[in-house]
């Protein structure tokens, strides 16, 4: 599969993007509600006017038009036909490409394979579920064998739930699959699990481009930083193994526990809105349970974040206003909280 490479990309809202895409990789591109991630999808597709050059496996192909850049693009909105059933949905494309019918039908048997949508055949867009949706348009989006896979945020008008399953097992697709792959999200934790690379993007600037752990642990500034959420991050004094998957860990005056892999371990962090916060102690076992004094609070529509001053850390914790209030919590308020192992992160 194709390199892509976007270089000095501008438009109205992108400013000179430089960047390189390998073969077969599943990039994610992460960004706020208007940050320019959309526009320059449709730039790469050809829909949209640009300055500067795409190459696709080193070749130029400014002057190509859409319909034969090779490009399978996912619309937020999916598109799915309405007035088609998922097959005539599906071989659309393959019609375009005037492909002969048994060629066609082999293809179709294909994607329902893949997909596990031949029992959705005869329906229409109407009476198939967000998730039934979601695979229809991804098998016609990739029936025709394209390229490069562009995908707009094609999760977010799905379930959490659904979500996490679709996103595992598309990503599982995509790489059996070998496809180049741009996959756009405002979500963290969905580009977390589904790129090999993240690209931060905001007001049309990459601002960082680098893995998941490399952008959450090492963020390049405060606007990657702040778009991350502030994540807490511990540098790791020392360490002992505790058997089965677990290390306990001297970060800056607090021993917390987490799952390990062995190797080094420099860092642990975990997300502001990871952290669980009590005015009474909490029942249970005491694991990663501290205490401290609220010095600051921070309100802003529904959700209020609070710094916790320690003896040796001030942690950054963001939680529901509605939590907050029931706790009865208030700057010098002295409170327990929990970092959740099941949230923590460790480098």
């Amino acid at each position: 599969m194709p390199t892509i490479e976007l270089r000095n990309i501008s438009n109205f809202i992108c400013r000179n993007i430089n960047l390189k895409i390998s073969g077969g990789e599943l990039l994610v591109l992460l960004g706020p509600t208007g940050a320019g991630k959309t526009t320059l999808l449709n730039i790469i597709s050809g829909l949209t006017l640009y300055e500067g050059s795409i190459l696709f496996d080193d070749e130029p192909i400014d002057k190509i038009p859409v319909s034969r850049r090779g490009i399978g693009y996912l619309f937020q909105d999916l598109a799915l036909f309405p007035h088609l059933d998922v097959r005539s949905n599906i071989i659309y494309g393959l019609l375009i490409k005037k492909l002969g019918q048994d060629q066609i039908e082999a293809r179709l048997d294909e994607m329902c394979n893949l997909l596990s949508i031949r029992h959705l055949m005869g329906r229409y867009p109407k009476d198939l579920s967000g998730g039934e949706r979601q695979r229809v348009a991804v098998a016609r989006a990739i029936a025709p064998s394209p390229r490069i896979l562009l995908l707009d945020e094609p999760f977010n008008n799905l379930d959490i739930k659904t979500r996490k399953y679709l996103r595992l097992e598309f990503k599982r697709i995509l790489k059996g699959l070998g496809l180049t792959t741009i996959f756009v999200t405002h979500d963290f934790k969905e580009a977390e699990e589904m790129g090999d690379r993240l690209a931060v993007i905001d007001s049309g600037k990459l601002e960082q481009v680098a893995t998941p752990q490399e952008i959450f642990f090492s963020p390049n500034g405060d606007k990657v930083a702040n778009f991350l959420g502030s994540p807490n991050i511990f540098d790791c004094d020392n360490y002992e193994a505790l058997g089965n998957g677990l290390v306990k860990a001297s970060c800056e005056g607090l021993t917390i526990i987490t799952v390990w892999e062995g190797g080094k371990l420099n860092k642990i962090a975990i997300s502001p809105e990871d952290i669980y916060v009590s005015r009474n102690e909490p029942l249970g076992p005491p694991i990663n349970r501290y205490k401290g004094t609220i010095i600051e609070e921070i309100s802003l529509n529904s959700v209020v974040t609070i710094k916790i001053k320690t003896t040796s850390k001030d942690i950054l914790v963001r939680m529901r206003k509605e939590d907050f209030i029931a706790e009865s919590l208030t700057v010098g308020s002295d409170v327990f909280f929990i970092l959740p192992l099941r949230n923590l992160k460790g480098v």
